[in-house]
């Protein structure tokens, strides 16, 4: 059966048709981008490799959606015949709040609940009503489900998801750690521990999401118990663009320094930072690599702070958890970067962790464990594939499979 998967944002569509069965395949993905501007684009790639672009008008997302459908449809570049041929859409959702622990089928009061989070994330959230809203246009009769984020990391104790801010501010605002990426570290956990043949409820793992966004989770028994974004994505480690921790009191002082506006300071410290702002280089590992490669300094001090920062966030979950059996690394730079990941990985004999550089030089994009036999915290580079897990839980909400 094939399933429609979303990802909507403000201004674009994400999406993936995937054939499930017992060997899922991705039968088409693309995105539409430049929603409500004069002229949009759609770029789209079959399972064949061919790749279709197109320039249109797209003044809103059931437009962008109807583009995706003709697109999937086409004669030539097409890969079904019938919109029946779509059995379910699964949407992926920012921000579900204190309102879901887990993936559900859309309802008038899922979709009242995830519009009751827009001041969370407001960013994302109106943007994901209007890809369902769209859906529902134009398919009707499918059904739809909601992915979230947010829901993996539900199972946090308060000690960790509470911030030192006057109670009030919790139960006016529900300004807490909510967390993100919570689908891709649940998938990397399981799929880990099922290539291992261990049983998840009975392990620490420490899961390293690395790419533009991102994040790292201690999972305990199955369950995440802490995590490093908080109220927003900008919490946490060093990013792209965002700056990850910062001392407030620093924000506050540029804020007045350089006569930023709220809305000034919220873009710095999401598109102005990171990476990115540090280096003046790029926001891309990969030039920093080669720049640093090549003996600049900068870089090489970007490449070390980021390092710096993931390793800290592990040292403090083994902490939390009394211990660690697993440490995943995963995302673009988790996957990619066998630079990033030695950088982290490479001096942790104070966990009784033995590192196997020669087999992590050069290896990317692979599921591998990167760990010596004889050491006593397994580290592996596991792929992540969010869509797949979009997809998969669609496919149990509304088939029961």
């Amino acid at each position: 059966m094939n399933v429609l998967v979303l990802n909507c944002g403000s201004s674009s569509i994400k999406y993936q048709l995937l054939e499930m069965g017992e060997n899922p395949e991705v039968r088409a993905k693309g995105i539409v981008e430049r929603i409500g501007l004069k002229i949009g684009c759609l770029a789209h790639k079959n399972d064949r490799n061919e790749k279709f672009e197109t320039e249109t008008e797209v003044p809103n997302h059931t437009v962008g959606i109807k583009l995706v459908l003709e697109a999937l449809l086409d004669k030539e570049h097409g890969v079904i015949e019938s919109l029946d041929e779509i059995k379910a859409v699964g949407h992926r959702v920012a921000h579900g709040g204190e309102f879901f622990t887990q993936s559900v089928l859309l309802n008038d009061d899922a979709i009242a609940k995830i519009e009751a989070c827009c001041d969370l994330a407001p960013l994302h959230n109106p943007a994901h009503l209007l890809g369902m809203q769209a859906i529902k246009d134009v398919l009707p009769t499918v059904p739809q489900t909601a992915v979230f984020d947010t829901s993996f990391h539900q199972s946090m104790p308060a000690s960790s998801y509470m911030y030192p801010l006057p109670y009030s501010l919790y139960e006016q605002h529900k300004i807490r750690r909510y967390g993100f990426h919570g689908t891709s570290h649940k998938f990397v956990a399981e799929k880990a521990c099922g290539i291992l043949g261990w049983n998840i409820e009975e392990k620490k793992i420490i899961t390293c999401h690395l790419g533009n966004g991102a994040s790292i989770t201690a999972i305990k028994n199955g369950k995440s118990v802490d995590t490093s974004m908080g109220f927003t994505p900008v919490e946490g480690l060093m990013m792209g663009t965002r700056t990850g921790d910062l001392d407030l009191g620093a924000l506050l002082f540029i804020m007045e320094k350089e006569n930023l506006s709220v809305s000034e300071a919220n873009s710095f410290i999401n598109k102005k930072c990171g990476t990115n702002g540090f280096s003046e280089i790029s926001s891309d590992m990969r030039d920093l690599e080669a720049e640093a490669e090549k003996g600049n300094e900068r870089a090489e001090l970007t490449l070390q702070m980021y390092a710096h920062r993931v390793k800290k966030y592990i040292g403090s979950y083994a902490a939390v958890m009394d211990g660690v059996d697993l440490i995943i690394m995963t995302g673009g730079i988790g996957e990619n970067s066998y630079d990033t990941r030695e950088r982290v990985l490479g001096d942790m004999s104070y966990l009784g962790l033995k590192f196997n550089k020669e087999l992590n030089h050069g290896l990317k994009g692979k599921d591998e464990v990167l760990s010596m036999p004889d050491s006593k915290v397994t580290v592996m580079s596991i792929s992540t594939n969010e869509e797949l897990v979009i997809a998969m839980d669609t496919v149990k909400i509304v088939f029961g499979k």
